[in-house]
């Protein structure tokens, strides 16, 4: 941080960057919820992205929540999830040849 004197006031975190950790949040809610589980977990990779590239300090946990979201759109909702209440459950048949 910068303090008081040396180069300025101190300064307060940019409101982006807020922005985006709220939405980040927001989206580990319905993660955690299983609602629209490929869609939050797109959010969250974006937002975690953003985060890297942002030269964000904590690198290596932006890094893992950007694979973990990643994962969790690619693997959809579970069991008992809200998607699977609201939709039904999804079910690969796959034909004998």
């Amino acid at each position: 941080m910068i303090h008081d004197g040396i180069i300025g006031p101190l300064i307060s975190p940019p409101w982006e960057a807020i922005a985006m950790r709220s939405i980040a949040a927001g989206a580990g809610i319905f993660i955690l919820a299983g609602f629209c589980t490929p869609i939050a977990g797109v959010v969250v990779v974006l937002v975690e992205l953003g985060a890297v590239l942002s030269r964000a300090d904590s690198l290596r946990g932006s890094l893992v929540l950007a694979s973990l979201g990643a994962a969790l759109a690619m693997l959809g909702p579970g069991v008992r999830s809200i998607d699977a209440r609201l939709f039904g459950r999804k079910r690969i048949e796959i034909p004998d040849r």
